[in-house]
């Protein structure tokens, strides 16, 4: 049974704030930038504190790409911030040829992904973006699971030399990493060893990973859980060490099913270990308007579903 001692829900931008503030105490190359959503990114505490080194660029997220870059260049550590569809598609360009092309140091920060936006609906709840950014030559994609995962991830990216995308979203949810943690770049985290399914989560999907283990441990199943919080890298030996223990592995994440972690397991799986995989996502939908918690039960990624796929390709072995 895995336990943990659950004393608050926070959101995930929140750790963003928290860790973006805590950088620039300590490293002045570090600069902020926004799209007219500091309070909702949770960066005013850093504009507050460091003025001068914060933008202000509106609602103009292709800018703002631009100016990073330029800060980039100047030797500056950009952090960039805007909702997580904003961040990627509308300025996907601006990426692909002024930082991943150029191999520039710019922190892609980007809040309020996936279904749990929750009521802004199918125009900002974007699905696409792990597969947009993780196809780009250079680029470190990086989706961490909650308050704490995310503050130390913010922190660790700084120190990283080159483009990266950080994920995180809106709702509250469950505290239950170490608030000490050293964040690797990388470096799966296994919450729980297995023999029976391995089950691979990343973002707010690794707390559904957690819970339905505990729902087929009930069952009698021995279930591995393993934390992606690093998509690109892959940690390509954590994940083949599990899946040849338990030989089949189920993926979760707040995503669609194309392009996103799910997907790059079944390349990993087909060139070295072929295996049984089922994939909790999204599957070919756009989103729409409603409670985070409605939406992932809706869209088949909330517990039952998990533990529903674990019991389905365990039969495929």
């Amino acid at each position: 049974m895995i336990q943990f001692d659950i004393q608050a829900q926070k959101d995930t931008r929140s750790g963003f704030g928290a860790g973006l503030l805590e950088l620039g105490r300590t490293n002045d190359r570090v600069v902020g930038l926004c799209a007219d959503l500091t309070g909702s990114l949770k960066m005013d505490a850093f504009q507050k504190e460091f003025p001068a080194r914060f933008v202000q660029a509106g609602i103009a997220e292709a800018n703002m790409i631009g100016m990073a870059a330029g800060l980039a260049t100047g030797g500056m550590i950009p952090f960039t911030g805007t909702f997580a569809n904003f961040s990627t598609g509308r300025v996907y360009d601006q990426i692909r040829q002024s930082v991943a092309y150029s191999h520039k140091n710019v922190k892609i920060c980007a809040s309020h992904a996936g279904l749990t936006l929750g009521e802004d609906g199918a125009t900002h709840q974007i699905l696409e973006d792990i597969g947009l950014m993780k196809m780009l030559p250079n680029m470190t994609v990086i989706n961490p699971c909650d308050y704490n995962q995310t503050k130390a991830a913010t922190i660790a990216i700084a120190e990283h030399d080159g483009p990266v995308y950080l994920r995180f979203g809106r709702p509250k949810w469950p505290v239950f990493t170490p608030e000490d943690q050293t964040f690797r770049i990388g470096k799966a985290w296994t919450i729980q060893e297995g023999n029976d399914v391995t089950i691979v989560a990343t973002g707010h999907l690794v707390w559904k990973a957690i819970q339905a283990a505990n729902e087929l441990e009930a069952k009698g199943i021995s279930a591995a859980v393993i934390n992606i919080h690093t998509i690109k890298p892959l940690d390509e030996e954590a994940i083949l060490e599990s899946v040849g223990r338990t030989g089949c592995v189920v993926t979760a994440e707040e995503h669609q099913m194309n392009g996103g972690l799910g997907d790059s397991i079944c390349q990993l799986l087909a060139r070295k270990h072929p295996a049984p995989i089922e994939m909790v996502a999204v599957n070919d939908h756009f989103g729409e308007s409603g409670k985070p918690e409605e939406l992932l039960a809706k869209y088949g990624l909330d517990t039952p579903d998990v533990v529903a796929a674990a019991e389905r390709v365990m039969r495929r072995k």
